[in-house]
């Protein structure tokens, strides 16, 4: 059966707004480990660690040219898909969809069609902050996360406050409802389950690829890492929905269950080269991210990286002003549809 090993870089859990890690993201690849050992090999055959572990190895410029190296023949001959999401952009999206959607939803007004919760999303993440005024921008994100998180009458308490403190009639679309307490909306945060952690979501963008990418059933091993445990409990759950149904969610990207993932198992990485290659993906692209964002200045270069991918290798959740392209690439989404379909069969009070 067609095996893919993931890995993933930057889970923080429910807190998003991380400065240490401002990037999340996963990536899979099918590769068998006789093919990955023999990889690594050839690419660092004086490697004396237990295991090829890409953040120690980019550190010394002179390992560039043979990652670079590596990562392109992985790109050019495996399956591969890679996922990456911008977390403070992912927490500007659910203030969206719990904060503001529950408002318009009860007007009948589909705030997901052709993606204007991204369009709202994308507005906060660049101007929320000369708009509603820096520190109060910044209060609000944390007022949010931590509503999310407690679910408390006190930090729900405290997030109405924070919407009141910004200068919010600059952006009323987006702080109006939680201003005027909106109930919908207080109650939707207020949903057990309902959480910031974004494991789900990495994980539904690497299934919804691999899922295209497989021939027939196939089976994902990933790292016996804390953090992969919620991704191994995630995946297990999805394996064993077994009702039928299927979202779109952009051009790029849909869902349909029941899945052709069949199986999923944990591995020690030092005894698995595929799930090292797997690092190496994920380590890189996001060096990368941060290196573009001028957080960090060593590592891979950037566009040297950003060449070797195709543009079906690797998604990624990303803040973007181009509006009218979002809203073609999202045109025909279901997005709220599989919102609902997650927190009914999904969330994590189950």
């Amino acid at each position: 059966m067609e095996c893919f090993r993931i890995d993933e870089s930057g889970y923080t859990g429910f807190d998003l707004l991380n400065e240490a890690q401002p990037f999340q993201g996963a990536s899979a690849i099918g590769i068998d480990d006789a093919e990955a050992a023999r990889l690594i090999r050839e690419y660092f055959p004086k490697l004396q660690a237990p295991e090829l572990k890409y953040r120690s190895l980019s550190k010394r410029v002179t390992n560039h040219p043979r990652l670079l190296g590596l990562i392109g023949e992985l790109l050019a001959n495996h399956k591969c898909i890679t996922y990456l999401c911008d977390k403070r952009f992912a927490l500007l999206l659910k203030f969206v969809d719990y904060g503001v959607e529950p408002h318009y939803y009860e007007r009948n007004i589909n705030f997901y069609e052709d993606g204007r919760n991204y369009a709202l999303a994308s507005v906060l993440y660049y101007a929320g902050a000369r708009l509603l005024g820096d520190g109060a921008m910044e209060n609000l994100e944390r007022a949010f996360q931590n509503a999310m998180k407690l679910k408390s009458l006190a930090a729900l308490s405290d997030l109405v406050t924070a919407a009141r403190q910004t200068d919010w009639r600059k952006l009323a679309d987006a702080t109006g409802p939680l201003v005027y307490a909106d109930p919908d909306c207080l109650a939707a945060i207020a949903t057990p389950g309902v959480t910031t952690d974004m494991a789900l979501p990495v994980l539904m963008a690497l299934i919804s690829q691999m899922e295209l990418m497989s021939d027939g059933p196939y089976r994902v091993e990933h790292d016996q890492s804390r953090n992969l445990l919620t991704y191994h409990d995630l995946l297990q759950r999805q394996i064993d929905h077994t009702d039928e149904a299927e979202f779109r969610q952009s051009a790029l990207a849909s869902i349909r269950y029941p899945l052709r993932l069949s199986e999923v198992t944990q591995v020690d990485s030092k005894t698995s080269p595929a799930v090292q290659l797997a690092d190496v993906l994920i380590g890189a692209t996001i060096e990368s991210a941060q290196r573009m964002t001028g957080r960090i200045t060593d590592g891979l270069d950037p566009q040297c990286l950003a060449e070797l991918y195709r543009d079906d290798q690797i998604i990624h959740m990303l803040p973007s002003l181009d509006l009218e392209g979002q809203r073609e690439f999202r045109k025909g989404t279901r997005a709220a549809a599989l919102i609902d379909y997650f927190a009914e069969n999904f969330s994590s009070s189950q």
